[in-house]
């Protein structure tokens, strides 16, 4: 099969998410080379290669050097890591999560470059100041562009011509292991209802005030949050008797926690982090046939937003809550309804099947240009590109 060299900012082994679904549905097409961003280790650089999934095997670079991601810094070591990912003469299929690995494409001489856009990094907290330099780079270079939601496609589709929506999808089999309460997790066996449950990262992301206000209006309610806490002070997240943190679980656990609670969250802050988000979760809260409340983020609200609870105050969301507690047999009937059209009517099966028609019937772009832009955009300390050396690449 051929090479799909994935270039990624999130590590294989965290969260489940996106580039998770994707890969391990793209296996059956390619042997998948993951490329995580370097841990530190004193020492002689190496390349740690673990098998994670039938033809997945995901690289993690440990090198001495202290700059984090993919730093300049990082990058000449990087590129003797990475030398030998393909065997010689073979051009691989490119993936980038993160335009910060731009500078990795030297030497790789790739057939096709994809640039699977699923967040607007740059409007995370502390993003590397080369970013938005090396994605206008990216997008240059790209033959496709893949974008995680509308909200996202619409910033994108006028900076590149060959750009596709492929919104956040989900395994409706696995989350529909919900439906039965008798599986309910047995961590949260000694919390009483009604539960109002929230899973994934804890981050910029989340409205930690917005819970607050809850846990504190309704002591009764048991809030249990599900995911990792990252990038901000624990110091600032809502306490209380009935606010319950469980850590990060793995994938298969997910249901489980779904499984026992009454109320789907997604407390989303509204800032820059959230304009271009389109939450995974909210699909798999349908697929469990769970009542959801969201803050207005736009890629739940245009779509979902008559079947998600949306709220744009702390009162307005606290009060939405009430209501989903309170449905009755015939409101849940019919919104259980809405929900199954809007989940048959998508899967990661088929997003990962048109991806790699797409990657199959696209025809590559002129790579000596492509060479020029990356030379220009990369701001990477790599030896130029010459005009005849860029030809002899794109040959």
């Amino acid at each position: 099969m051929p090479t799909l060299i994935v270039f990624c900012h999130l590590r294989w082994d965290f969260v489940f998410q996106r580039p998770q679904h994707l890969m391990t549905r793209l296996a059956e097409h390619y042997d998948i080379v993951l490329v995580e961003e370097p841990v530190h280790t004193e020492g002689q650089a190496h390349l740690q290669k673990t098998a994670v999934a039938p033809n997945i095997t995901v690289c993690r670079p440990h090198t001495p050097i202290h700059a984090g991601g993919f730093h300049d810094d990082q990058i000449p070591t990087l590129q003797g890591l990475l030398a030998d990912l393909v065997p010689e003469g073979e051009r691989p299929v490119v993936w980038f999560y993160t335009p910060m690995a731009l500078p990795l494409l030297q030497g790789l001489n790739p057939s096709m470059v994809v640039y699977d856009c699923m967040d607007e990094l740059a409007a995370f907290k502390n993003p590397p100041k080369q970013l938005l330099q090396r994605e206008s780079a990216l997008l240059g270079i790209a033959d496709l562009v893949f974008t995680g939601g509308p909200s996202l496609y619409e910033a994108k589709k006028d900076r590149h011509a060959n750009a596709h929506c492929f919104s956040s999808s989900v395994d409706a089999k696995h989350f529909r292991q919900a439906l039965d309460s008798a599986i309910s997790h047995p961590d949260q066996a000694h919390i009483a209802g009604p539960r109002l449950g929230f899973y994934g990262v804890i981050d910029e992301r989340f409205d930690t005030e917005l819970v607050r206000r809850m846990s504190e209006a309704h002591p009764e309610w048991q809030i249990v949050l599900v995911g990792p806490v990252v990038k901000i002070d624990p110091a600032e997240l809502p306490r209380g008797a009935n606010v319950h943190y469980m850590g990060q679980r793995n994938y298969d656990e997910l249901p489980k926690f779904l499984a026992g609670w009454d109320v789907c969250l997604l407390p989303f802050a509204m800032n820059d982090s959230t304009k271009f988000i389109s939450p995974t979760k909210v699909l798999e809260y349908m697929a469990a046939e769970k009542p959801s409340v969201s803050t207005p983020i736009t890629d739940v609200k245009v779509p979902y937003g008559d079947v998600v609870a949306i709220a744009s105050t702390a009162e307005e969301y606290i009060a939405a809550c009430e209501r989903m507690l309170a449905l009755g047999e015939q409101e849940k009937a019919e919104m259980v309804e809405r929900m199954r059209d809007i989940v048959a009517n998508t899967s990661w099966d088929k997003t990962a099947s048109r991806m790699h028609e797409l990657i199959s019937t696209t025809a590559p772009g002129n790579k000596a240009r492509a060479a020029a832009v990356l030379e220009a955009g990369s701001a990477a300390r790599v030896a130029p590109v010459t005009a005849t050396e860029a030809q002899t690449k794109a040959a």
